[in-house]
């Protein structure tokens, strides 16, 4: 599976303060995802607000499909949230010939919405291969910025590791892109170079 995805680690109070500080102007906006668990990556970018519109983009599979993946979302626990994946929505590129299926005739995630808190917490299941795992997404406005935090647990090993990292890499910055209009990075590029590179980082987990 493509998406294979998500930086470091911020607790709300501790990130408060660093907003409250305007540290957040000074975080790497392309950082790479941290592993804060063997099952765990977690991902941090500062984006344009307010608020109410990055939830948007969470959210609303017209926008939501701009960056990630179309599908209409229940927002409410146990809700449906099917995410259509079609990379050719936001990317021309040629991909690489073991993702050529993929880009053609893209694929359909059966999530589930978890959690759900309008508009600072959506928590949805991420259906896998093996087992399920689970995505968190956290928005916290300051000004008119707003920190989205990414957090993709349960991954049942290694190699979900790796896939979902240069996935969520990949698309939170064609998200970034969107929401401050400017020119689309490029996708299919970046997923190879970003799987090298995590490989090489999460040698050691």
């Amino acid at each position: 599976m493509i998406f294979g995805y998500a930086g470091g680690f911020i607790s709300g109070e501790f990130l408060s303060e660093r907003l409250e500080d305007k540290v957040m102007n000074v975080i790497d906006t392309d950082a790479y995802g941290i592993a804060t668990a063997p099952d765990t990556v977690r991902f941090e970018r500062v984006l344009p607000g307010p608020v109410e519109r990055v939830w948007a983009y969470l959210t609303e599979a017209d926008k939501r499909r701009q960056w990630l993946a179309g599908g209409a979302m229940e927002l409410q626990p146990g809700g449906a949230a099917p995410l259509e994946f079609r990379h050719a929505d936001f990317s021309d590129e040629t991909p690489p010939e073991r993702y050529r299926d993929v880009n053609e005739k893209g694929f359909v995630l059966r999530s589930r919405v978890l959690e759900c808190d309008p508009p600072r917490l959506l928590a949805i299941s991420w259906p896998g291969e093996k087992t399920e795992s689970e995505v968190v997404f956290e928005l916290f406005p300051e000004g008119s910025e707003v920190m989205l935090v990414v957090t993709h647990k349960r991954l049942p090993g290694r190699d979900e590791m790796l896939n979902v990292s240069s996935g969520w890499h990949a698309h939170l910055g064609i998200l970034q892109a969107v929401l401050a209009e400017t020119a689309m990075p490029p996708f299919w590029a970046r997923i190879e170079k970003l799987e090298t590179e995590y490989r090489e980082r999460y040698s050691g987990v």
